[in-house]
């Protein structure tokens, strides 16, 4: 059963409309097949005028839809010989982070992503992608395993942020977020890291901070969430609409400023409506980044990000 958004009901109405015809048996007064086809044209329509005019508070929504595409979707549609690598060492596994040896494309990759899960088990299981310090930590291994191997890495981040917990934090969640951010700096090979829902501050970042940065259409990447904001500066949750506009979190507000380098067109109506062609167009977006890469060496790569990252806010992006 397709999950509606708040702004969708007159497309949700109209696609009960095509349901309830299609369990109709026809006495030969009305033609089924030609009305759900102007149906179907309606509801195309009414789509589009609607997803092209979407504010940053709709695609929140769109963001957070729970039938978007999640990595471990695009790992199984994207990479081939997947080989998961669990644990970061030191403490423990975290099933929030995703991650391993892969091929891309023929090409050997370490991917890795953090994971929010379809079930309520599954979301459990992964903390709803909110990785703890172990999974920064287990990230930050695999990238410098990466490097001694020469594999490019291919990151996809949909995550609220890194989790807030008492023993996360006991555990050193910052210390370990940095840890991966240093990570990715240091890295000697590509890294293209993708924006597939949420990007939600450190959390987000510290998977992100690569060469190339692509972003799904509708995807949001932010310092703190609308909710967040909101309770801070106006002491409720019921101003989320106001600080989404105020925070700039968009893919487009992203290009503008310079933090990502492509936007990823999804499907009409979002990736969660055709998560198949969305997760090939992000796969073809991934290739063209990595491929722009390719003859980079170690020293230029890293000297690259320096750039990218050390150039923002200086009027030197956006």
């Amino acid at each position: 059963m397709r999950h509606f958004l708040d702004f969708e009901k007159p497309i949700a109405a109209l696609e009960g409309k095509v349901e309830e015809l299609r369990h109709m048996s026809s006495d030969g007064s009305i033609n089924i097949a030609d009305e759900i086809g102007k149906l179907q044209s309606r509801i195309e329509r009414e789509l589009k005028q609607t997803y092209e005019k979407l504010g940053p508070w709709e695609k929140v929504q769109v963001a957070r839809h729970p039938d978007r595409p999640r990595v471990s979707t695009i790992i199984n549609q994207l990479f081939d010989d997947f080989t998961p690598l669990a644990g970061d060492r030191n403490y423990a596994e975290d099933y929030a982070v995703i991650g391993g040896m892969a091929r891309f494309r023929g090409q050997g990759v370490m991917v890795m992503g953090t994971e929010k899960g379809s079930s309520t088990e599954e979301r459990i299981k992964r903390n709803f992608g909110m990785a703890r310090p172990e999974g920064y930590r287990k990230a930050a291994r695999l990238m410098e395993l990466a490097g001694r191997f020469g594999l490019p890495v291919l990151s996809f981040v949909d995550t609220a942020g890194a989790y807030p917990g008492r023993g996360a934090e006991e555990r050193g969640q910052a210390e370990a977020i940095a840890t991966a951010i240093r990570a990715c700096l240091r890295l000697p090979t590509p890294m293209v890291a993708s924006i597939i829902g949420e990007g939600g501050s450190g959390g987000a970042i510290a998977l992100a901070t690569g060469n190339r940065v692509v972003m799904f259409e509708h995807a949001i990447y932010s310092v703190i969430s609308p909710e967040g904001c909101a309770s801070i500066l106006w002491r409720s949750s019921e101003h989320a609409k106001e600080a989404a506009e105020a925070l700039r979190i968009t893919s487009a507000h992203m290009k503008d400023l310079g933090v990502i380098d492509a936007i990823v067109t999804e499907p009409l109506g979002g990736a969660h409506r055709d998560p198949l062609a969305a997760i090939s167009d992000l796969g073809n977006a991934c290739a063209d980044q990595l491929a722009a890469l390719s003859q980079m060496d170690g020293p230029n790569l890293m000297a690259d990000r320096e750039e990218k990252y050390l150039s923002m806010g200086d009027g030197r992006t956006g």
